[in-house]
């Protein structure tokens, strides 16, 4: 069964007066492709099947767009081991490319490689390469393509596609690669600051081919994510990140409101501003995190678990509540390490998962252990009433409807923070 999909994205951005105020821009990050069920693309690495974590491999229905489901479908580019990314600098006759090529392509590296590295624990190596170094000027004006916020993959990105292959065909064996990266001159188009119009196309069958090699994966990048702070040059690379994970299959977590269902706690909600790194469930969902490191309760009873800083190797990183087989609460512990670089108030994070919803609508959904409290963060760009959405020891989550409460025990000399687990 053929799935389309389309993921609709919502920006906040900070306005350039000299007090900041954070507005939405709304628009799309991906496409009308389509993924065929047991294609031979390369796909995430599934998780073991360990029969204690069955309960916890949530699904969505078959209709879902990019589901938060476990395992991942086929038809994404695979996410352990290693993985090679073309990049390619794209300029065009109404929009020349502003500086050189290879210092657009700094913009995003070595920092996105880096990103991956710390976030998959050294599980996924991406290796961006250039074998042009050099734009490739389009034969059409960037107004000819008709590309703006929402726009579908037909027909203008086809079009764009076939032109750049056209160009690049000499010098590249598309074969090699498993991801696109089209790093498009910052002056095409309007500024991120009105429109964010990078977008990715994954598990894209229909996409044009090249060597023999469907495009079914790739990212276009657009104008730099600069807010006025300062901060750019640390923190405007991360769209990349952000869109390079769809093409593992991971979901935006944004709706049109904008980041307060996830805030700042995932790269998939919000990728302006100080770093941040992945939920542990999708780091499960990528094949980051071994089995070993997931917990599953499944079963009624009371129960004490461990859980280790997300940003630290090693360790139980998950612990899993199944309420359906179709969705369930995550709990884990996240501190200021690795990618988590705007962490104010470090503890145990609550959150739903929805595998039967779709991306953009919500499919996640963190709970605030201090409502209405403003946040505990004045970083730029970042969600701020859910930065201190963690539980402290003392604090406790309940769900009356499931039977299901969780208690914070307390901490230990380590860092590691215990919780307490009661299905009724």
């Amino acid at each position: 069964m053929q799935l389309s999909r389309r993921r609709i994205r919502s920006r906040r951005v900070a306005s350039l007066a000299s007090v900041a105020v954070l507005t939405l821009a709304v628009s799309t990050s991906a496409g009308t492709g389509h993924l065929v069920t047991g294609s031979t693309t390369p796909g995430p690495i599934a998780p073991g099947r360990d029969s204690a974590l069955r309960a916890c491999m949530i699904h969505g229905h078959s209709g879902v767009q990019m589901p938060e489901g476990i395992p991942t479908p086929a038809g994404y580019v695979r996410s352990t081991g290693t993985v090679h990314a073309l990049n390619l600098m794209i300029d065009f006759s109404d929009a020349p490319g502003q500086g050189s090529a290879s210092a657009r392509f700094a913009e995003f590296f070595p920092q996105t490689q880096k990103w991956f590295m710390t976030s998959s624990y050294g599980r996924l190596d991406y290796r961006p390469e250039t074998p042009i170094d050099h734009w490739l000027r389009m034969p059409k004006p960037f107004a000819a393509y008709g590309i703006e916020r929402g726009a579908p993959f037909d027909p203008g990105y086809r079009r764009l596609v076939q032109d750049i292959v056209a160009a690049a065909d000499p010098q590249v064996d598309f074969r090699r690669y498993d991801l696109l990266n089209v790093l498009v001159t910052p002056n095409a188009g309007p500024s991120a600051l009105d429109t964010v119009l990078s977008v990715t196309f994954a598990g894209n069958t229909d996409a044009p081919v090249a060597d023999g090699v469907p495009l079914s994966n790739a990212s276009f990048i657009y104008s730099r994510q600069d807010d006025g702070s300062g901060s750019y040059a640390r923190t405007g690379y991360r769209v990349l990140p952000h869109e390079n994970s769809h093409t593992f299959g991971l979901p935006d977590l944004y709706t049109q409101d904008g980041g307060g269902a996830v805030g700042h706690w995932d790269i998939m909600s919000e990728d302006w501003g100080a770093d941040n790194d992945l939920l542990a469930w999708h780091k499960w969902k990528l094949g980051w995190l071994d089995d070993s490191q997931v917990r599953c309760v499944s079963t009624r009873g009371t129960a004490v678990y461990p859980l280790t800083p997300l940003g630290r190797r090693g360790g139980r990183k998950l612990v899993f509540i199944p309420i359906s087989s179709r969705a369930g609460y995550a709990l884990e512990l996240r501190t200021r390490a690795g990618n988590d670089a705007a962490v104010c108030r470090p503890g145990i994070l609550v959150y739903r998962v929805d595998a039967d919803v779709d991306t953009g609508n919500g499919p996640i959904t963190v709970y605030d252990a201090e409502r209405d409290s403003g946040g505990c963060t004045r970083s730029p760009n970042v969600h701020a009433e859910l930065s201190d959405a963690t539980f402290l020891p003392g604090q406790t989550f309940a769900d009356p409807k499931a039977e299901i409460v969780v208690t914070v025990v307390g901490t230990d000399g380590s860092g590691d923070f215990r919780v307490r687990v009661t299905r009724r």
